[in-house]
């Protein structure tokens, strides 16, 4: 059940009837911290473009060198275009977009394993120069001349797109600024924490008029009580007023803390309705299962240096917190902290949220960090030499 997130539903079906009536429109990026449903929300636009009769290139992005970055896209591109060519049937745009993929990928798969099953020649002269930039536009300007011919468009579904690189995203823009240019069937939703704002325009001027951004936040109390009451009366359960009470404070609005108190919930109640106690309960054994998996494996990424700085942010609290006052706690300058605040923005656990203030990218991370370390412990002093 997807709940609070009709605007953003019907954004994206705008978006997909305005490219299927040969008008441009711009992509659309969801952004949110961890926990508001950003990659269920791409589900949900995933299943409305294949109801529509789109085809889906569906990419989840992680820390990438370039070569991977093209193997991954190969993958997804290649499976596209064997949809499109049904019964096997492989018109002279499809076989000129396979050729372009496997110039594509010939200097990072020259035995042709990514790209089996395409009985064409690479197309000398397009995606083979070995500049992101270029081959990239070339690869999606040929997905969407294939896609037009066939009677139909493709979405680019990218999800965690802040972990792109700079080269990566720059490559991306251009080749979508490329099919737009030329009016194709080829859009992109995408997904990222909030630093995707400052990534993507810095990385075109042009950027901001190529995408539209969707904030994703906390649901509503109304909208929250939803997600909690609506699944367990469908099965015949209620919520009392005190485990509602009790949900809404402990999960913040945040949809994912929702969803695991709900679970919870039912799992401990012993009757038709879920009672005050249960949701006691509940809260104890979510708070332990975060703690033991959400937030673990986030803390487990970082390094002794990064973990004594979340600390410290713990310490002042969970708003935007300012460097300096982050450093001074951990008695330091501003400038010797600044390579570890980068890090961590780089690894998706803060933000930057203004100048000079950062943020937790995970909600509750706060009070996560505080049971995890119960005690802040400044660094070792830095070398002078």
């Amino acid at each position: 059940m997807l709940v609070g997130r009709d605007a953003e539903l019907g954004a994206f079906d705008v978006l997909l009837a305005r490219i299927a009536a040969g008008h441009a429109e711009q992509s659309l990026i969801v952004v949110g911290l961890r926990g508001v449903g950003k990659t269920v929300l791409l589900g949900e636009f995933r299943q409305h473009a294949l109801d529509q009769g789109w085809r889906v290139v569906e990419i989840e992005i992680a820390k990438w060198d370039d070569n991977q970055f093209r193997a991954s896209l190969a993958r997804e591109v290649r499976r596209v275009l064997h949809g499109m060519a049904a019964a096997g049937r492989w018109s002279d745009a499809l076989r000129r977009a396979a050729g372009v993929l496997k110039s594509f990928t010939l200097s990072i798969d020259p035995e042709g394993r990514l790209t089996v099953g395409l009985d064409v020649d690479p197309r000398a002269g397009f995606a083979d120069s070995g500049d992101l930039n270029s081959d990239l536009t070339d690869l999606l300007v040929s997905l969407g001349e294939a896609a037009r011919d066939r009677g139909t468009g493709v979405v680019l579904l990218f999800d965690e797109l802040h972990f792109l690189s700079s080269i990566q995203m720059e490559a991306l823009i251009a080749a979508i600024h490329r099919t737009v240019q030329h009016a194709l069937p080829i859009t992109a939703a995408a997904a990222g924490l909030p630093q995707i704002h400052e990534l993507v325009g810095n990385a075109k001027t042009y950027a901001e008029r190529l995408f539209r951004f969707a904030e994703l936040g906390r649901l509503g109390s109304s909208d929250a009580e939803r997600v909690l009451r609506e699944p367990a009366a469908r099965l015949g359960v209620g919520f009392s007023d005190e485990a509602i009470r009790g949900g809404l404070d402990f999960s913040e609005g945040y949809p994912y803390f929702l969803q695991e108190f709900g679970q919870a919930a039912w799992t401990a109640a012993a009757g038709r309705e879920i009672t005050g106690r249960d949701a006691d309960i509940a809260r104890t054994a979510v708070e332990e299962k975060l703690d033991s998996g959400f937030f673990k494996v986030r803390l487990d990424r970082t390094t002794k240096l990064e973990r004594t700085y979340l600390r410290a942010m713990a310490e002042l609290g969970a708003d935007p917190q300012p460097a300096g006052h982050v450093a001074e706690l951990l008695g330091r300058s501003s400038p010797q902290c600044g390579p570890i605040r980068k890090q961590l923005i780089d690894k998706g656990l803060l933000y930057a949220t203004g100048h000079g203030y950062a943020a937790f990218t995970v909600p509750k991370f706060d009070d996560y960090l505080k049971r995890a370390i119960p005690t802040l412990t400044r660094p070792s002093p830095p070398r002078s030499d």
